[in-house]
C-alpha cells in the first residue's frame, strides 16, 4: 500500500502563509513550515503541484482543501520540509533543494526514513545539510 500525503495551507497571521505535510491516515508527526525557507522553496511547490495536476493558481491563503500527492512527490516533499525548516541562509537553501531535485527516488527514500523519525533524525538532518550545502 503507498502512502498518501497531504499539503495544507494554513494562514498563520494576516498576510503570513505557512504550509504543513502530513501523511494521510498516519499519526505521524506533521512537518510545518514558513516565512524564508516557505519563500524560497516555492517554485519547488508549484512545480510539484503542477505535476500532481494543480493550477498554481489553486495555491492561494484562501484555500481550505488540502492538495492531495502521491507517495514519491510527497517523500520529497517532507525531505525539503525537513532540510530546510532550520535553515537561515537562503544561498544554502538553494543548494539543498537543488541536491534533493536530483536524488534519486531512492536515495530520497532513504534520506527520508533516516530524517523522518527516530532517535537520529535531527543528526541525519544535520548531515543531510552539511552533505548538500556544506552547512
Amino acid at each position: 500500500m503507498k502512502r498518501q500525503f497531504e499539503l495544507r495551507i494554513i494562514q498563520h497571521q494576516p498576510g503570513d502563509m505557512a504550509m504543513e505535510l502530513s501523511e494521510k491516515d498516519c499519526q505521524s508527526q506533521a512537518v510545518r513550515i514558513r516565512g524564508l525557507p516557505l519563500k524560497v522553496m516555492t517554485e519547488t511547490i508549484l512545480n510539484l503541484l503542477k505535476k500532481q495536476g494543480h493550477r498554481p493558481t489553486e495555491l492561494s491563503p484562501k484555500r481550505k482543501a488540502p492538495f492531495p500527492l502521491d507517495e514519491a512527490p510527497g517523500v520529497r516533499l517532507a525531505l525539503v520540509l525537513l532540510a530546510l525548516k532550520p535553515m537561515s541562509k537562503p544561498a544554502r537553501m538553494e543548494e539543498v533543494l537543488s541536491g534533493i531535485a536530483v536524488m534519486s527516488d531512492e536515495e530520497v527514500y532513504y534520506w527520508y526514513a533516516k530524517c523522518a523519525g527516530g532517535p537520529h533524525a535531527t543528526r541525519s538532518r544535520k548531515a543531510l545539510r552539511i552533505l548538500l550545502a556544506e552547512e
